[in-house]
């Protein structure tokens, strides 16, 4: 299993930006995917982006325009960027990982062996 570490999460208001990044214990180049997910309270978590390799992006409806997914393989990080955050968006934010692709499977919670303990993101209105 990848250890996974995120940060960067806060609180912000209404229209703020925050970057979140998930430190990997290895090479996020030999990791097939790579997703941030989120969970509100009493909610089920839910996938908001993610990678598989470099290229093959993927976003929730709710994440297109305001979201970007991107990572660092020198430095094994991964990272979204969160722009026009809405109070909707408050939440605790998940990096996952697998060896494997995702595919059309990346919104699963389970097609991740490997999670973090998450960052809390708290937008006000």
């Amino acid at each position: 299993q990848v250890q996974l570490v995120e940060s960067g999460g806060g609180s912000v208001q209404a229209g703020g930006s925050l970057r979140l990044s998930c430190a990997a214990s290895e090479s996020t180049f030999g990791l097939g995917c790579m997703a941030w997910f989120r969970q509100g309270p009493g909610e089920e978590r839910e996938a908001v982006a993610s990678m598989d390799g470099d290229t093959e992006l993927r976003y929730a409806s709710f994440a297109k325009g305001r979201f970007t997914i991107s990572k660092d393989n020198v430095k094994k990080i991964l990272y979204l960027e969160m722009n026009s955050l809405k109070p909707e968006d408050t939440a605790m934010y998940y990096c996952a990982a697998d060896h494997a692709f995702c595919g059309s499977q990346w919104r699963l919670v389970t097609s991740y062996t490997s999670w973090g303990q998450g960052t809390q993101v708290t937008v006000s209105s």
